[in-house]
């Protein structure tokens, strides 16, 4: 394997694209005691339509997620439990663009990390498992559609986006994963587990030549394909659909979100520096320290739980913040007035300079959550970029990159406003 030493940032990452394609990084973590493997899909739940053996294939919402609880199935039990017993934390998750299968262990981590590499590359499911999985899916589908900050969230994707499948529920509807059978989960398991799409990344003391050794052992020696096509519709018009959306639930204060619809991503190596500066762009707007977060919390119109951030995926972009508040409207539109403000007067520079070596010093201090590091190194990857470069980035961003990116993306066309209200005596649903 070859050795990456980043000297600035005080790491070593060991790196090396196997034969069979699957992109392998290792960051040695001298004495640490924890070990994390981390085991990554370029496919999530927007991933509905796609070429298989040159036809295009149109699934149901839900399936990168029902194929994720089913994965731990194996012909001899369940990989969760072999995992548990050998001493390892296992779980995974499914976004709208990657799945990851992952574990941390103490011991026994050799032996862990063969369990997920073959459980993850072997499918195995009958019908009755799907049948009975579709039942668990579904009730976890109903809690999620009577969870307001879930639901609220999703109506500001539905008011910015047309078409992008971002807008669709990873877990899709109870009506969709009917549809779903072991056949659908086989296909996509065909087309997407393919080691040329997927990489892995592990953290912690442990030798690097060991992970390519097993990895080299039990995954399939042929590549598949890296670039899957995968259909997600015409470009989105940059303007948000719809500029409101509001409905009722059993909450005892309203709850909000408000989006601001981006251009895509880009992808390649300059994807890293993009979401350095959109990320330094919403600290400067209204993170904890601006001036704006001042007055919105000393005026009474968010609390502790406001929050935000700017999120991608292939396709789209868009920035987001919501929380608790008595009058959302005005929160929305006193972060309209400070984004045109700075528009025309431009930002401090002393304030710029603070936010910068902030935002820099938080993420050297992420570089010691092994999870973190994982996801960090697996969506660089994906989208094409070196994610332990982020220190020669932030020395290329300006003040003016910022705000360029204010100016550009908190425009009233491209902003969505979600809320959920009270429950009333003569008025429930949706509005």
């Amino acid at each position: 394997m070859r050795e990456r030493n980043y000297t600035r940032l005080g790491e070593i990452v060991w790196t090396e694209k196997l034969a069979n394609g699957l992109q392998i990084f290792v960051v040695t973590k001298p004495e640490f005691a924890k070990t994390y493997a981390f085991f990554a899909v370029k496919y999530g739940g927007m991933d509905m339509r796609f070429e298989e053996d040159g036809q295009w294939r149109d699934t149901p919402a839900g399936v990168a997620h029902f194929l994720e609880h089913k994965m731990f199935d194996t012909e001899d039990g369940n990989a969760l439990q072999v995992l548990a017993a050998n001493g390892a934390q296992p779980n995974a998750f499914t976004g709208s663009d990657m799945t990851a299968y992952y574990f941390d262990s103490t011991e026994n981590f050799e032996e862990n990390l063969r369990t997920l590499l073959s459980f993850v590359s072997v499918p195995w499911f009958t019908r009755e498992s799907v049948d009975k999985e579709q039942g668990i899916i579904g009730q976890e589908i109903r809690m999620g559609e009577d969870d307001p900050s879930l639901r609220c969230y999703y109506d500001m994707l539905e008011a910015l986006y047309d078409h992008l499948p971002v807008r669709t529920s990873v877990a899709g509807t109870v009506e969709s994963i009917a549809d779903i059978t072991a056949d659908t989960l086989y296909a996509c398991h065909r087309t997407f587990y393919q080691p040329a799409n997927m990489c892995l990344c592990v953290v912690g003391d442990v030798d690097p030549n060991l992970v390519r050794r097993a990895a080299e052992e039990i995954l399939p020696r042929q590549s598949g394909r890296a670039d899957i096509p995968r259909d997600y519709g015409e470009p989105e018009e940059p303007r948000a659909v719809t500029p409101r959306r509001e409905r009722r639930m059993e909450v005892s204060m309203p709850l909000f979100m408000v989006g601001w619809k981006c251009d895509a991503p880009l992808e390649g190596p300059e994807s890293l520096r993009q979401e350095l500066i959109h990320d330094l762009a919403y600290e400067l707007l209204m993170g904890e320290s601006s001036p704006l977060y001042t007055r919105l919390y000393e005026q009474g119109l968010v609390n502790k739980n406001f929050g935000g951030g700017w999120d991608r995926v292939h396709g789209g972009a868009c920035f987001y913040a919501g929380g608790e508040s008595r009058d959302p409207d005005a929160v929305r539109d006193a972060i309209a007035e400070e984004a045109q403000r700075i528009g025309r007067e431009g930002l401090d520079e002393a304030f710029f300079q603070r936010t910068q070596r902030a935002l820099y010093g938080s993420r050297l201090r992420r570089l010691n959550s092994f999870d973190s590091v994982c996801i960090e190194l697996a969506t660089a990857y994906f989208y094409g970029s070196d994610y332990y470069t982020f220190a020669e980035c932030y020395d290329a961003i300006t003040k003016e990159d910022a705000e360029q990116c204010i100016r550009t993306c908190f425009t009233p066309e491209r902003t969505a406003l979600a809320v959920v209200l009270p429950l009333e005596d003569s008025d429930s649903g949706e509005e």
